[in-house]
């Protein structure tokens, strides 16, 4: 454990000015705070905020950053409160040790949404200070170091996926490589043991086999250098087992085949000779086809720069060079750590536009719905390589693989992607299901009255995208509901004598738990609010004046033949009697949709709603077509065919969530087919037996609120 003067002098080691009095009272402060409390590998517990600390130390931080790491477990995990934190420590500090606390007392629903609640008050904290993040990943780093102490293995492996899908993500996106490599290594030795194992087993065999190779290569570029008139540092390793292993499975070839096992980085004094280097390189070596990559003319968005190429180097090695300045080399190992220094402070303006996902992910945080979606969606943004495109002004724009000229757009300006009717990618028109690739410059052509297509959510691929998509077609949903919903309660109020009033509807809303009038609409049009109900609620005397007439009517029932089939007209009014009725399979129609009915010859009359797109073909014959409704007097328990179209997560267990909502509200699949599938979703085509359109509008909404499914719609053909 590192002692508390050796704390200070390596803090003061790189900040002659530190203010050690402030880090000498936080480290008391948490010393006597955490008190007796172990970690699970029986240290005491202060040993880790001083470890955090100490990796901060180690970055150069400023004492803002050291002070938050002592601290940073301590109103989470003991009696402090951020009033006292505040009363000591000042503004400031307190803030930077809310944003890492994690959310421990919220009671959700499930570990999901508790996950995915804490990294939301991440993303909003570390927004407003970015050294939030830095002391959260140095949490992460040391507690990813200690995770074999952990007993239970599914909770190693949660931790460590977890660290895997968002943690290693956040500190590349930051730049800091050094910090990612080591999460990405740690996390993969808990996910994929065997894996590793046998990796780390074949480098070390390339290692005794190879025996100096790694130093005779250093020696023999140096010579080439040094003949040029560069002097430079260069440094080789092999690559880390977790990104062999990544690539293994992206490119999926065996180990044998990869070429790249060896880098080599290659550190000059500035920059014209990364660029004299590279010349003196290729001049020797053959470069591999399509392996060079200028990160110095075009910085990735977290500020790393460099040159990368691709040799067959001396003794006919293949191994890749990475060409960068000292001050590259510093961000590319720190990235924004190097910018929050002792030295530096906060990032300068001009520094900003590197850290342009973090507005991302703000944007995303204000259209998803609830946290468990802005967490599907934060991943997408992450978790995927990128293509770096340019607007025409020359603008570079990041995205994922993948994306698309709608992606691009939502990029840009939000606005930009609600109102894109089309793109120009080199200046040529293309289709907006187009993926873009590195370099494409592209002009998104707008209209004002265009509006997001509820198509588009099945292409895009960044997180901003499909979270403003999602939230239009929810807004529409719901303003379609709420329409429907006040025309259903009027009627209510016709049949039963009452002229509509709205105003009382405002008090009834709380009885519902929904916020305004408006929601009530939406929950009475989609079948989660019965109007009758609402009705009732405003006039309650009636109902014990509606529920007497009941008590003195005689019910009747139609008698039917035990196994007998039910002739489907007598749930329809308009047809003649007796004629075969069919229920058209491209529209599957059901009780409460709006129908029309088609005359066919030796078949009878086919039932279409009416909406159906196949309905245009008879647009020329008008003397087939029948004025046909449902008869809402009529005793219909026969069960109902309507199609749906679901994305489903791509998980274990997803499909048996999606059968079980679907039972527990009184439907049957009776019909299922695979549209598409991809690594992360399903594309589903279900039949599924209802009664009418409440009943499939009370199911959809049912799945609607299941995590595991991404949208769900009525499919009109198919």
């Amino acid at each position: 454990m590192i002692r508390q003067y050796e704390l200070i002098e390596r803090v003061k080691a790189y900040n002659p000015e530190a203010d050690e009095g402030l880090i000498n009272r936080a480290y008391v402060f948490s010393l006597k705070a955490h008190g007796s409390q172990v970690r699970a590998s029986g240290d005491p517990y202060f040993t880790h905020p001083l470890e955090v600390a100490g990796l901060l130390a180690d970055m150069r931080l400023d004492t803002g950053s050291i002070v938050t790491g002592l601290l940073h477990d301590t109103v989470e995990d003991t009696v402090a409160t951020l009033e006292d934190i505040k009363g000591q420590f000042g503004e400031e500090i307190a803030q930077l040790v809310d944003g890492v606390t994690k959310l421990s007392q919220l009671e959700l629903q499930s570990d999901r949404a508790k996950q995915a609640e804490n990294f939301r008050k991440l993303v909003l904290a570390m927004s407003r200070d970015l050294r939030v993040l830095l002391v959260k990943l140095c949490d992460r780093l040391h507690n990813m170091r200690t995770l074999d102490a952990i007993r239970k293995p599914e909770s190693r492996q949660r931790i460590a996926r977890e660290t895997l899908e968002i943690y290693a993500p956040l500190a590349e996106r930051i730049g800091m490589h050094q910090v990612k490599d080591e999460l990405e290594d740690l996390a993969f030795q808990h996910l994929f043991p065997e894996a590793r194992a046998s990796i780390v087993q074949r480098l070390a065999f390339l290692r005794d086999e190879g025996g100096d190779i790694v130093d005779r290569i250093i020696a023999e570029l140096t010579d080439i250098l040094n003949q040029g008139g560069v002097d430079a540092k260069i440094r080789g390793r092999q690559k880390r087992p977790y990104s062999i292993w990544r690539k293994m499975q992206q490119k999926d070839v065996a180990f044998e085949n990869l070429s790249d096992i060896m880098a080599f980085r290659v550190i000059v004094p500035d920059l014209a000779t990364c660029y004299q280097t590279l010349g003196l390189l290729h001049h020797r070596y053959k470069s591999l086809p399509g392996r060079f990559k200028d990160y110095i003319s075009t910085p990735k968005p977290n500020g790393y720069k460099s040159l990368h190429t691709a040799l067959i180097g001396p003794f006919l090695q293949v191994i890749e060079v990475q060409i960068r300045t000292h001050e590259m080399h510093e961000v590319a190992e720190l990235g924004v750590a190097a910018h929050w220094s002792y030295k530096q402070g906060m990032p300068q303006p001009a520094d900003m536009p590197k850290y342009r996902w973090l507005r991302e992910l703000l944007d995303i945080l204000e259209y998803a719905q609830k946290p468990e979606e802005f967490l599907e969606h934060t991943k997408l943004e992450l978790f995927q390589d990128q293509v770096f495109c340019f607007t025409p002004k020359g603008q570079l724009i990041a995205l994922p693989q993948g994306a698309t000229p709608v992606d691009f757009a939502y990029a840009v300006h939000s606005e930009v992607g609600d109102r894109c009717v089309g793109a120009k990618v080199n200046g040529r028109i293309v289709n907006l299901r187009t993926s873009l690739q590195n370099g494409d410059q592209v002009e998104i052509i707008t209209s004002k009255t265009q509006k997001p297509s509820p198509e588009w959510e099945r292409f895009v691929v960044s997180g901003k995208a499909r979270a403003r998509i999602r939230r239009f077609i929810r807004q529409q949903q719901r303003d379609q509901y709420a329409e429907l919903g006040k025309a259903m309660l009027q009627k209510v109020y016709r049949q039963e004598g009452y002229e509509f009033v709205e105003k009382p509807l405002e008090v009834v809303a709380n009885n519902f738990k929904l916020p305004s009038v408006e929601d009530l609409y939406a929950g009475i049009g989609s079948g989660n609010v019965p109007a009758r109900d609402v009705f009732f609620a405003v006039y309650p005397g009636h109902k014990q004046a509606v529920q007497q007439r009941q008590d003195n009517v005689v019910p009747l029932t139609r008698s039917r033949r035990p196994g007998a089939e039910r002739d489907p007209a007598v749930a329809i009014r308009g047809l003649i009697p007796g004629i075969s009725v069919h229920f058209a399979r491209c529209c599957h129609p059901i009780p409460g949709d709006r129908i029309v009915g088609i005359v066919t010859t030796g078949k009878g009359v086919t039932i279409h709603t009416i909406d159906c797109e196949t309905l245009e073909s008879f647009y020329d014959t008008p003397e087939r077509w029948l004025d046909v409704a449902w008869d809402a007097d009529a005793i219909d328990e026969d069960a109902h065919t309507a199609r749906i179209h679901v994305v489903l997560a791509n998980e274990p267990g997803s499909l048996g969530t999606l059968s079980t909502v679907i039972g527990k509200s009184g439907g049957n699949i009776t019909n299922i087919k695979v549209i598409a599938r991809s690594t992360d979703f399903f594309d589903l085509l279900l039949d599924i037996s209802v009664t009418d359109v409440r009943h499939l509008s009370n199911i959809i909404a049912a799945l609607r609120a299941t995590p595991v499914i991404s949208t769900v719609d009525r499919a009109r053909t198919g």
